[in-house]
């Protein structure tokens, strides 16, 4: 018997339980189905994270302050001393201490209540300099930003982020229009562009909803308090990524000099970096990745058994036919492949179709859920691989069982 007509047989022998098969094609394709969208949604999230902190700039590093000790005792989180000044900035600042740093923009953020008429809006209130804007990267959409004259004349301008605006304003213009913060009236100069969302520690939690004031303004007239030459952080820029590595130790052993601490086991402040940021959030949802993958595989297993079972069955089912075959010339080897080709049929057939609905899902599941998903077509083809091989490894039972059964015993069973 040809191959051709063994895969006639074959197929003929799966339509004839359609039912059955039908069931067994639909376990492998939910398992298929599953494998690619949950591996192309981590997919998708990593690449995801790692375009929203590498557009933040892959030379960048903040510096944030070390942590307090309350009267108790207790260490609070990281950030909560004021460990870092404005002399820190300006020390960072200088091509002579720091010669790989580009640009340095001290932040001091607090988060306040905002009114514009009858709006109210609390956001993320930002100090900083006219270097905010270009070591983020952010554009304008409408005014100026913030420039060395507010900063030097404490001037009560504000640059609202595009949330905030439409948030305060909804109707005209926001350019030229007063805000105020905390009860200080401040005129709105300009109005970013919106970036989306982020999970940079460099930034508050979402970048389109903030408001950025010169740091001088901050300090003096919306923060207050008793040390108003502390920041909550320091971002700085090194002259390419090449340099990175020659910014962050210029940047540490200069802090721990001004700070007069001599081991650096004891620094008063943290360095980090975007790629060290984009290596943890790729390891988390890698591992999220591969979990998910592992339960959907789950489903590819039991759809496996699906198609020993039915094989099983089949053999059960057709042992008269097979002492026919047998008894008229068929070889072990002949009626094996019969049923291996079945069991490919099955498996490449739910491979097929649960590489299609993995694809249909990952175009319209993420409108759905929010988040992108990425499927390329190697992962597909690779399903498909998959599921044919599943086929072949469940189906080597049944078909060498039905291979080792004796002719006369075949023919007699009733």
């Amino acid at each position: 018997m040809s191959w051709l007509e063994t895969l006639r047989t074959g197929l003929n022998g799966v339509r004839t339980h359609r039912l059955r098969s039908s069931l067994t094609v639909l376990g492998i394709m939910i398992g298929i189905a599953a494998v690619i969208l949950t591996v192309g949604l981590g997919e998708g999230a990593q690449a995801q994270v790692s375009s929203e902190i590498t557009s933040l700039g892959t030379n960048l590093l903040t510096i944030t302050p070390g942590s307090t000790t309350s009267s108790t005792g207790i260490r609070e989180a990281l950030g909560t001393a004021s460990t870092l000044t404005t002399a820190d900035e300006t020390a960072l600042s200088s091509p002579t201490v720091a010669p790989d740093i580009k640009a340095v923009a001290p932040l001091t953020e607090s988060s306040e209540s905002l009114t514009a008429g009858t709006s109210n809006w609390t956001t993320t209130v930002v100090g900083s300099t006219p270097t905010w804007v270009t070591i983020r990267g952010e554009s304008l959409a409408q005014g100026r930003f913030i420039d060395n004259q507010d900063v030097a004349d404490h001037s009560a301008v504000v640059v609202l982020g595009s949330e905030t605006a439409s948030e305060l304003f909804t109707r005209g213009d926001p350019v030229g229009q007063t805000v105020d913060v905390d009860g200080v009236p401040l005129t709105v100069v300009g109005v970013l562009n919106s970036v989306g969302s982020s999970t940079s520690s460099s930034s508050v939690a979402d970048p389109d909803d903030t408001a950025v004031v010169p740091i001088t303004t901050a300090a003096e007239r919306i923060f207050g308090g008793t040390s108003r030459d502390s920041l909550s952080s320091i971002i700085v820029q090194a002259r390419s990524s090449a340099d990175l590595t020659a910014a962050y130790q210029e940047a540490n052993h200069a802090l721990l000099a001004l700070h007069g601490i001599t081991t650096a086991a004891d620094a008063d402040f943290t360095i980090t970096s975007e790629a060290s940021l984009v290596s943890t959030a790729t390891s988390v949802d890698r591992t999220l990745t591969i979990l998910l993958g592992g339960v959907a595989g789950i489903s590819l297993l039991v759809g496996g058994i699906g198609v020993m079972n039915i094989m099983l069955v089949s053999v059960t089912e057709r042992i008269r036919e097979i002492g026919l075959r047998k008894a008229l010339g068929a070889t072990p080897s002949l009626i094996r492949r019969q049923f291996l080709v079945e069991a490919s049929v099955l498996g490449f057939v739910g491979g097929a179709l649960g590489a299609l609905l993995g694809i249909l899902g990952a175009t319209f599941l993420p409108g759905v859920v929010g988040d992108p998903i990425t499927i390329s077509p190697l992962a597909a083809g690779l399903a498909i691989l998959v599921a044919l091989a599943i086929g072949v490894s469940f189906g080597v039972y049944p078909a060498s069982r039905a291979a080792h059964l004796a002719p006369i015993d075949a023919l007699r069973n009733e």
